[in-house]
């Protein structure tokens, strides 16, 4: 018996055949449990790369690479690039080395988080169950969904991906599984515009064969750790009893038994998204004068308050990291009274942190975060002890609706016009 298929052009049944009947298709997505799973993991594909290629047709056939400075680091790559060996975090001369012809764009945070936000609100007309991972993915949870759309969660995941090549011009990958660990595997498995499945009774023997590292917080530490032991496959944990793996690991090896069945219980969690939101830049030259430190910081405030008031979030935790020129990070934390989302009172905080650890030596980075997040209605009440923060807040406010229908750049404060003077730096 065939197992049921669909048309991820036309979205329609494909019940046998390797090309849809209906538009003739080769893109067929065909599994025994296709219309019974309904947790769904999509990313999007070659995110920051690929939304310059889409704002610049010039670079559709080019490798891209996202990120700048010589001393900057890779902030993501297109597929013509990693094919030359280009990935992210990797720094800019090696990445330069490794595909020479690539063109560098520099990366424009703001414009990739509306995008983003643009993704998301496409994925909450599916359901209300979406767990965003980062800015461009997401779990879903599309159960009880079907009555609703009037079509399988895999149907609806197979038209959110036409719907967000259609009509924003980028490209998603999709995995369907039984749970959310088989269902982020899965997405990775056929880039780009991707759409795979794992189903329940293939998973112990589908994950067998693959490298232990495939299983979420199993980083390079743990890998040489389990490496130790003589467990390099996911087959070598499906060997072992949860009560050793445990008794070896802790709580880390239970997690690693369930999870090498491909058994995971965990729930698609709307509010479960990011616990902080950041910004860091890497200069091409050393700073030691805290005025141009400040400079930088400013404008990095505002790359994380446009991030909050795009999630429309807040938070109440700041803090500050510095890395010196021998590698050596610093970082500094305050936590406010309420929380905020407004560049001025990030950059407020960031520079008092700032004035206490800068002592006059040279940095090669500076970065700001924002934690202890919540919703931005909770965020931002009046200041008695500073009356003018009322009246910055309202001009920063302002200046935002203005940018919104003008642009980035149609506006802006004395310390960020200063911070983008000739790039001296990478985002």
């Amino acid at each position: 018996m065939t197992a049921p298929g669909l048309c991820r052009d036309c979205l329609t049944p494909a019940p046998e055949g390797t090309r849809c009947q209906a538009c003739g298709s080769p893109r067929i997505v065909r599994h025994v449990e296709l219309n019974t799973l309904s947790i769904a993991h999509l990313d999007c594909d070659a995110f920051y790369a690929s939304v310059e290629k889409r704002d610049n047709p010039e670079l559709r056939d080019k490798p891209v690479i996202v990120g700048g400075g010589r001393r900057g680091v890779v902030s993501a790559a297109c597929y013509l690039a990693r094919t030359a060996g280009v990935h992210s975090a990797m720094p800019m001369f090696k990445a330069l080395k490794a595909c020479p012809d690539a063109v560098v764009v520099r990366p424009d945070m703001e414009k990739y988080v509306r995008v983003g936000r643009q993704v998301r609100e496409m994925m909450l007309a599916l359901t209300p169950l979406v767990e965003p991972i980062s800015i461009d993915e997401a779990f879903l949870d599309l159960s009880g969904t079907e009555k609703l759309h009037g079509k399988t969660p895999a149907a609806s995941l197979a038209g959110l991906a036409r719907r967000v090549e259609k009509e924003i011009g980028i490209t998603a990958s999709i995995g369907l599984a039984p749970n959310k660990f088989l269902a982020k595997v899965a997405s990775d498995l056929n880039k780009p515009r991707g759409f795979s499945v794992i189903g329940r009774a293939e998973a112990a023997t589908f994950l067998a064969t693959r490298p232990v590292g495939l299983i979420w917080g199993v980083g390079k530490a743990m890998q040489a750790k389990l490496a130790g032991d003589g467990i390099r496959l996911i087959g070598d944990l499906q060997r072992m009893e949860a009560s050793d793996l445990g008794r070896r690991y802790g709580s880390m090896g239970l997690r690693l038994f369930s999870l090498s069945r491909g058994e995971d219980s965990r729930r698609v969690d709307p509010h479960g998204e990011r616990k902080s939101v950041s910004s860091e830049t890497t200069f091409n030259d050393d700073i030691s004068d805290t005025g141009e430190l400040a400079r930088h910081l400013w404008r990095l405030s505002e790359k994380v308050s446009a991030r909050l008031k795009v999630s429309h979030i807040a938070g109440r935790t700041i803090t500050l990291k510095l890395k010196g020129t021998d590698f050596r990070s610093i970082t500094r934390a305050e936590t406010l009274a309420d929380a905020t989302r407004l560049a001025d009172r990030i950059y407020r905080t960031g520079r008092m942190l700032l004035d206490g650890a800068a002592t006059g030596r040279k940095f090669r980075l500076i970065g700001i975060g924002v934690s202890d997040l919540c919703d931005e209605a909770l965020a931002d009440p009046d200041d008695l002890i500073d009356p003018g923060a009322g009246r910055r807040a309202r001009a920063e406010l302002a200046v935002d609706k203005v940018r919104e229908k003008f642009g980035r750049d149609s506006v802006g404060k004395g310390l960020g016009l200063a911070a983008r003077r000739p790039p001296r730096e990478s985002a």
